[in-house]
């Protein structure tokens, strides 16, 4: 990874770390607020929030990462930099530290007015737009961050957290107690007992053992504290392809949007390895890619997106709508799109809690990736999800074994991925076959399996990636809107007069195309009962959607 990030900021760095032009500058200095800075001065420190965004008119400002060893000079913005990474458009805290080499004069603008600039400037924006993710990337693939974790790759607690700063693009450093010698120096200085890893230290000092995906995000400031008693245009529940597009046409169209997104953005498909199929990218692009990108174009239009946030309830009463938080507290609104997705299903196996992180996984990313380095493998599954996890997979591990419990692949799986897994010598595809049992102590050892017509088979193996089919995560919306008999939500033409009656549907006009039995609350995408499980489909609802929450908006 360091290898080719240093490959990629020599080839880029004049997108990294561009130099505006004479009129551009003065296009910013509209919005901004000139400062003479004395030489030596801090401007903004890690973890800074609310950071404006610095043009240096004059003088020099180095940007650096304050290590444990030191600093490490990241670049020197000269007449024409700025300052500034994807944490704008998140509206995070900093993760650099900014000190002036000379004296000199700099732009400021202010985080909100910037943004103002990015969804008018076209030609402004795309320079700083590519800059600041650019930025990030080089952040990530360097490991600066703020925070570092610690951890064993035999502990459940640890893969969740490494999920959860790797897919919300949180730079950080990781070390293995069992693999790392200098972790026994950072546990002594904290004292921190082996025992209780994982442990996280956010910027170099606050210390938290096994924190929830909340209490660390709460550490790092993910989330700028928000109003509850505001009545927003639209909340839209869930971050995946459906809920992204909701947040970036509604927002785009000047709709005062909130996204709550119970992990990371991109769902499950942004725990994909690659998708080839779809629209514009013929070279494929990873779910985490395609998230990322549209995570900055929602916050770019000014939608908040906020993580995580688990939801508990959705209140049905008449009038505005709000969703209620499983920590306490909600978010009210004058419609709610519905955009929670699925999740794998779980099979009925003995003690498959008990290795869930430690051997059973429902995602193959690079995170994965590692921990089965040089192994053998199992992908359970059939569908199009399965046969990118396997082909991913195989460029990792010795062998990769997919159990497929009916006649083949042909029926469930595109085309495409058929045939790279027939190719891929070190993929055996097993038809026919279910996995029948797991065992082992504190993490997986071995699994059985039985292929039908055959005695079951015992075999050595410590990891299984679970791709089986997909559940609705809609228990937070039972009693309020319809359902199918598999948990879906029901929408528009596939609500039948029964469903209508129960729900007293108030309204002369029938449900909009993507419209519950609540008025005003729509679903899209995974969620939706009928709805095509592709990510192309889901964007195509979540931007529907938004015309249809106008018609909806308009006559309140």
């Amino acid at each position: 990874m360091a290898a080719e990030h240093t490959l990629d900021v020599n080839a880029r760095r004049a997108q990294l770390f561009p130099r505006l032009s004479d009129a551009q500058v003065a296009r910013l200095a509209r919005v901004g607020t000139r400062r003479v800075v004395a030489a030596g001065t801090t401007v903004f420190e890690q973890g800074d929030g609310g950071v404006p965004v610095y043009v240096v008119l004059e003088g020099e400002l180095a940007i650096l990462y304050p290590a444990a060893a030191g600093e490490i000079e990241i670049t020197v913005h000269q007449t024409g930099g700025f300052t500034g990474e994807a944490n704008i458009l998140m509206r995070r805290g900093s993760l650099v530290r900014a000190r002036m080499r000379t004296a000199g004069t700099l732009l400021a603008i202010d985080p909100e007015a910037l943004r103002g600039v990015l969804q008018t400037d076209a030609e402004l924006s795309e320079i700083l737009m590519r800059a600041f993710i650019l930025r990030r990337r080089g952040l990530v693939e360097e490991n600066r961050g703020d925070v570092v974790l610690v951890g064993s790759r035999h502990s459940a607690g640890t893969l969740r957290l490494q999920e959860f700063l790797t897919r919300n693009l949180h730079p950080h450093e990781y070390l293995d107690v069992d693999r790392d010698p200098s972790v026994q120096a950072l546990l002594d200085q904290f004292h921190v007992r082996v025992d209780e890893v994982p442990i996280t230290v956010c910027h170099g000092e606050h210390v938290l053992r096994n924190p929830t995906n909340e209490q660390l995000a709460r550490c790092l400031g993910f989330n700028a504290v928000r109003d509850e008693a505001t009545l927003h245009d639209l909340v839209v529940v869930g971050a995946g392809p459906a809920g992204l597009a909701a947040a970036v046409y509604g927002a785009s169209e000047g709709l005062d949007v909130v996204v709550l997104e119970a992990t990371a953005p991109g769902g499950q498909a942004g725990a994909s390895s690659k998708i080839e199929n779809y629209l514009g990218f013929p070279t494929g692009i990873s779910g985490q890619k395609l998230a990322a990108s549209a995570f900055a174009q929602a916050e770019k239009f000014g939608a908040v997106v906020e993580i995580p946030r688990v939801v508990s309830r959705l209140r049905c009463d008449r009038g505005a709508k709000a969703v209620e938080l499983a920590g306490g507290g909600g978010v009210r609104a004058r419609a709610v799109v519905i955009a929670s997705g699925v999740q794998y299903r779980k099979l009925p196996l003995a003690d498959l809690a008990r290795f869930e992180g430690t051997g059973v996984y429902y995602g193959a990313t690079y995170v994965e990736g590692q921990r089965c380095e040089g192994d053998d493998v199992i992908v359970v599954g059939g569908a199009n999800s399965a046969g990118q996890a396997a082909v991913f997979l195989a460029g990792f591990v010795r062998q990769v074994v997919m159990l497929v419990r009916g006649a083949g692949l042909a029926a469930t799986m595109s085309r495409y991925l058929l045939r790279r897994i027939e190719e891929t010598p070190n993929i055996t595809v097993l038809t026919h076959t279910e996995l029948e049992a797991l065992a082992g102590g504190d993490r997986l050892e071995r699994v059985r399996w039985r292929t039908r017509g055959h005695e079951a088979e015992e075999h050595a193996i410590q990891h299984v990636f679970m791709m089986t089919g997909a559940s609705p995560n809609t228990d937070w919306l039972r009693g309020c809107v319809a359902l199918d008999g598999k948990g879906f939500v029901l929408t528009g033409l596939d609500l039948g007069r029964d469903e209508l009656a129960a729900a007293a549907w108030p309204l002369g006009r029938p449900p909009l195309l993507l419209e519950t039995t609540v008025p005003g609350v729509f679903a899209v995408g995974d969620v939706r009962a009928n709805s095509v499980k592709r990510v192309a489909s889901a964007v195509g609802e979540g931007s529907i959607c938004v015309q249809l929450v106008h018609q909806v908006l308009a006559a309140l």
